[in-house]
């Protein structure tokens, strides 16, 4: 990985590019570009981020580097990094804010680790609670517009995988309602519902979306995070997406997110059991203390997310679906 601390890395004082990816990234400059600053940057879990500060004959600019180091993701990098490079492309010119594709290396076969490189967007992830409610009106019309995005047979991504299953479902070990899990993980059980597909993020919530502006100004400036692009029903990426909100805000704000889907035009499952599927299959992912995500949003200042607080916050919110939809 390129780094600050690497005398060879780019932007080294002499101006030479040592290292594995510090050379690759070189090659993908424009012709008098180097770069001169790098920075790491923070909120992901999958894949190391580096900001890259270049400056050549017409300018500056900022471009990112996305490193996939940790073994699992570096094993399964081609596909990942590979789908997202073509998802970027697909994107351009789209009305979908996602960054400029610069260059791949899927297989790390000139980088020290699977890498992407690709524009910086302006703005920042905002997971606060503090405006929560007028963001998930805009993450609920963007969402929309992902999921109207045409494809063709040679661009339609992959269907989609389930990220559990009911044989590894954790429930919380402290719970004080184990027959809610029992109940939540026989629903998904079931043979999965028939669907109507669409374009999919896949991982679409407040961590991957940036923000710019405040009050009326707020507006969504970039959405990131392309590697799990899917075909599938628009209820899965709606419900993953209400259960980042529930336990970012609470379970209510979880509930009120396919309501906002609907409200912008989105189309969900007519039938309430097959959305109580879909809402559990992602819920359930997250069992039994949303660590994956708690840290990098603890990393971007929500140190108030503990194992507790997110446990309980999903309980309440498995509970709420079946009071909604059971």
């Amino acid at each position: 990985m390129i780094s600050t601390e690497n005398p060879g890395a780019p932007g080294a004082p002499d101006g030479q590019d040592r290292t594995p990816t510090g050379a690759w990234v070189a090659r993908n400059l424009a012709e008098g570009e180097r770069v001169t600053a790098v920075v790491r940057l923070s909120g992901g879990w999958t894949a190391e981020m580096r900001r890259l500060a270049v400056t050549g004959p017409a300018g500056e600019r900022t471009l990112v580097l996305r490193s996939f180091v940790e073994p699992f993701f570096a094993r399964h990098a081609p596909g990942l990094l590979t789908r997202e490079a073509d998802v970027l492309r697909l994107l351009a010119s789209s009305d979908v804010p996602v960054a400029s594709f610069v260059a791949v290396d899927a297989t790390a076969e000139h980088c020290s680790h699977p890498s992407l490189l690709m524009s910086l967007l302006p703005g920042g992830v905002r997971l606060d609670d503090e405006g929560a409610g007028r963001r998930a009106h805009l993450l609920a019309d963007q969402l929309l517009r992902i999921h109207r995005v045409p494809v063709t047979g040679a661009t339609r991504p992959r269907a989609y995988q389930a990220w559990t299953s009911a044989d590894r479902v954790t429930p919380p070990s402290a719970t004080r309602r184990p027959g809610l899990w029992e109940r939540a993980v026989d629903v998904v059980r079931q043979k999965p519902p028939g669907y109507r597909g669409c374009f999919l993020h896949r991982d679409f919530h407040p961590g991957n979306v940036l923000f710019t502006g405040a009050g009326d100004e707020l507006r969504i400036s970039g959405v990131v995070d392309w590697v799990e692009t899917s075909w599938g029903p628009a209820d899965l990426d709606v419900a993953h997406c209400a259960s980042a909100l529930a336990l970012l805000h609470g379970a209510a704000a979880g509930m009120r997110f396919a309501d906002l889907y609907t409200a912008v035009g989105g189309t969900l499952a007519d039938d309430p059991a097959e959305q109580l599927y879909w809402r559990l299959l992602d819920a359930l992912a997250f069992a039994p203390d949303a660590e994956k995500v708690a840290g990098p949003w603890r990393e971007l200042g929500r140190t108030d997310l503990t194992p507790d607080v997110l446990t309980g916050r999903l309980e309440d919110y498995v509970q709420a679906l079946f009071d909604r939809y059971g």
